[in-house]
């Protein structure tokens, strides 16, 4: 059993941090997909300043193609020039006017020149400027994604890291499973013996009762035939007419009690836990208190949850004295437990604390939605979380009602009447549900509110600690409420039961037919330890009422008084006769102890000098010829069967025949065997209820594991789920950039085309110019 709680222990940790990790994977996820978006934008980036650059780089050709045709055009124009000038010197002689004709040829050359020479300039000054600003963008986009390839490796590493975690959980969880599967079937096998052990125990209890039910009835029948009075009739006069009293019922009110207790103490736990980090969270946000103060409504909002352990402790020491109250020896009815006064006076003490705290919880969650950074989704939330806290206290002042009609029967004697205990059992049931239906939808609300305040930009590590252990605790308020709605709804029958009433009425105990019970208890006890006592020889009945009749009459005479002593003296004689008779036995069992111990000493002696001779013949023929005068002196004894069991005497000279001691030893021997069978029957009744109880809780307990594997697979499933989305997203990523690469091959062909098209067309270019220019020269 205590492995059964550590297993569902160590679930609920499991499903906290699974939860925990979820959460934290989701927003990897995100932030992943967030880093993609980017790496994706600056890639596009890339690729429009790669696409500059070419367009720079074409351009920067075309200017370098367009200088060296400057160049050369010069060139000729030198050579034009030089052959000009040649031909001036020699036309000298001829005229002026040539002379004139070539100066004007040479400002015009030279004019073309100064021009060419300062666009090449102008050429040369952005040729450069366009190389160092693709030098600078180039250095700067390498950096870039530098730091993005990082990015992306390190977060490649932690999604590599969580679907190993998770594969491990997973692989633990699968072994955890096997491992409940097969305790399981343990569980089933011991359910099957503990089946055949009660069939046992009850057809042991039929055979019991039957044997009861026929000395009942024996008994019946005495009392009716042989005494002369009844005070059972009239029930109204009959101050002694109380129920008996009912040990399974106290069983299972202790067992009741004590799972309660269990539940209870989860319960007190959640709500501390849940009170001690909405007080970290009122410092937190919406204001840090660790940078500037917080509001005065906040402070004493923050002083009032440090106080929750006042109210909320004493719950749990209360219920732990009631459970402590209910035991074997105490009978439990609503008019009995007076320790529920205490659980119910410290219920409504935690009822007026969280009403203390509701005004100042629904001005908290006002502050956050006037916050500047709160959005609609946010402050709808809010809004929610403020009906679910007004509900949730609703809800507990309807249970102190309850709780409080509870504790009227044992305070007052006119307090309820017991035919409205079930209608107000049935009425906590439905409050307990709906509570747990309360706490489950402030979970989810909080649960929404805390996505939407991860997306906030002012949100720190802190909040998110804080809110994450928040949500645990209201994760384990809504398992130990749902727990409880279960449990007190399973029990509903047993709560609204009326074990104990008097007989031929339908009123409830009061407090004098109480103690008379117990008393009744007590005495039923001491008779039993009495029983089982030597007790010394009874009166017959006939005998008893004989002897009243003559005391009690008037015609009291000497003869009676005579006889009286007559049979004294007889009876005085009697005993010193067993006297004498005792002490010859005595005399006659230490003559046969001197033998016994002699026999011993010569066998001893015997088997002493055959060890130490080796004469193992002799040795076993002295043993044999002991072991047959042990037979033949056990032979001697006489013995008596019966269907009960056997009795064994040993006939000697000085008393055979002598009746009373056998009849006393045949008595002792019943009186024995009754007692024996006495035990067992309480033993096999215990084992039965205990055999009982225990298959309810296995059979509880298998629900539960049962339960908790169907929430195990779908997590699994869910797991792997995620799991192939991620490989589904991973492929997609692969294969867009596989798209990515092919198609800046497919353009680098292209360009690579392009330009040795324009490098054919620039061949052809100059091979015209130079045909132009040797047509020009042949001119």
């Amino acid at each position: 059993m205590a492995n059964v709680t550590d297993l569902q222990t160590k679930y609920t940790r499991l499903a906290q941090e699974y939860s925990k990790m979820r959460a934290q994977n989701q927003v990897l996820k995100k932030g992943v997909v967030d880093e993609q978006a980017t790496s994706a934008s600056l890639k596009d980036q890339v690729k429009q300043r790669e696409q500059k650059v070419r367009k720079q780089e074409q351009e920067m050709d075309s200017l370098t193609f367009r200088n060296q045709q400057l160049a050369k055009r010069v060139e000729l124009l030198q050579d034009e020039l030089m052959a000009s000038e040649s031909k001036g010197k020699k036309a000298k002689n001829k005229g002026d006017s040539p002379s004139h004709h070539g100066v004007r040829m040479q400002n015009v050359f030279d004019e073309d020149l100064q021009k060419k020479i300062e666009e090449n300039e102008r050429l040369h000054i952005q040729f450069y400027e366009a190389d160092e600003l693709h030098k600078r963008q180039e250095a700067e986009m390498r950096a870039r994604l530098e730091e993005l390839e990082s990015n992306s490796q390190h977060h490649q590493a932690i999604v590599d890291g969580l679907t190993i975690k998770y594969t491990e959980i997973i692989e633990r969880l699968q072994s955890d499973k096997a491992r409940l599967e097969v305790k399981t079937q343990t569980m089933e096998r011991e359910g099957k013996d503990c089946r055949l052990k009660t069939e046992e125990c009850q057809q042991q209890l039929r055979r019991c009762q039957s044997e009861l039910d026929r000395q009942l009835k024996q008994s019946s029948s005495v009392i009716q035939e042989k005494v002369p009075f009844n005070d059972t009739k009239c029930s109204d006069y009959n101050t002694l007419n109380v129920p008996a009293h009912n040990r399974r019922h106290q069983l299972k009110a202790r067992d009741v009690a004590g799972q309660a207790l269990s539940f209870i103490q989860d319960l007190v736990a959640g709500l501390l836990n849940f009170h001690s980090y909405t007080e970290q969270r009122v410092h937190i946000y919406p204001l840090d208190s660790s940078i500037e103060p917080i509001t005065p409504l906040n402070q004493k909002f923050s002083q009032y949850l440090h106080e929750n352990a006042v109210y909320v402790r004493p719950l749990e020491d209360s219920f732990l004295q009631l459970h402590q109250s209910i035991t074997e020896d105490t009978f439990t009815v609503l008019e009995t437990v007076d320790k529920l006064k205490y659980f119910s006076d410290n219920f409504s003490s935690y009822t007026h604390f969280l009403q203390k705290l509701l005004p100042y919880q629904l001005k908290s969650l006002e502050e956050e939605c006037q916050t500047p950074l709160c959005t609609t989704a946010l402050a709808a939330k809010n809004q929610e979380l403020q009906n679910d806290v007004k509900r949730v206290t609703s809800v507990f002042d309807k249970l102190q009602t309850y709780i409080n009609l509870l504790t009227l029967p044992s305070v007052r004697q006119d307090g309820m009447p017991q035919s409205s205990y079930s209608a107000v059992f049935t009425q906590l049931s439905a409050c307990l549900h709906s509570l747990n239906d309360a706490v489950k939808e402030m979970s989810k609300h909080y649960n929404q509110k805390a996505t939407l305040e991860q997306e906030l930009p002012t949100a720190s590590q802190k909040l998110f600690t804080t809110t994450e252990c928040l949500l645990g605790s209201l994760g384990s308020l809504t398992n130990s409420t749902g727990k409880i709605s279960t449990f007190f709804s399973n029990n509903l029958d047993f709560f609204t039961s009326s074990v104990y009433s008097p007989r031929g009425s339908t009123a409830a105990l009061n407090p004098l037919q109480a103690e008379t019970m117990l008393a009744n208890k007590k005495k039923a006890a001491a008779y039993i330890d009495m029983l089982q006592k030597p007790r010394p020889e009874s009166i017959p009945y006939r005998e008893a009422l004989s002897n009243r009749r003559v005391l009690t009459s008037s015609t009291e005479s000497r003869e009676g008084l005579t006889q009286q002593v007559q049979q004294s003296q007889e009876k005085i004689a009697r005993l010193e006769q067993e006297k004498e008779h005792w002490l010859l036995e005595a005399q006659l069992g230490k003559v046969r102890l001197e033998k016994e111990n002699q026999r011993i000493s010569d066998l001893e002696a015997q088997l002493t000098m055959a060890l130490g001779a080796g004469q193992n013949s002799r040795t076993t023929s002295t043993l044999t010829q002991n072991h047959e005068e042990v037979e033949t002196s056990a032979v001697k004894e006489t013995m008596c069967t019966s269907l009960v069991g056997m009795l064994c005497t040993v006939p000697t000279a000085e008393h055979v025949g002598d009746e009373e001691s056998r009849e006393q030893l045949i008595k002792t021997h019943y009186m024995t065997r009754v007692k024996e069978l006495t035990t067992q029957l309480q033993v096999s009744d215990s084992k039965a209820v205990h055999f009982h109880a225990e298959c309810r809780a296995l059979a509880k307990r298998l629900a539960i594991a049962e339960k908790s594997r169907d929430t195990v697979v779908e997590e699994m499933k869910r797991a792997s789920e995620n799991i192939t989305h991620l490989q589904d997203e991973l492929n997609t990523t692969k294969r867009s950039y596989e798209d990515q690469l092919s198609m800046m091959s497919d353009h680098l062909c292209s360009m690579n085309e392009t330009l040795s098209k324009q490098r054919e067309e620039i061949d052809t270019l100059k091979l015209g110019n130079k045909a132009n220019s040797k047509k020009n020269k042949s001119r």
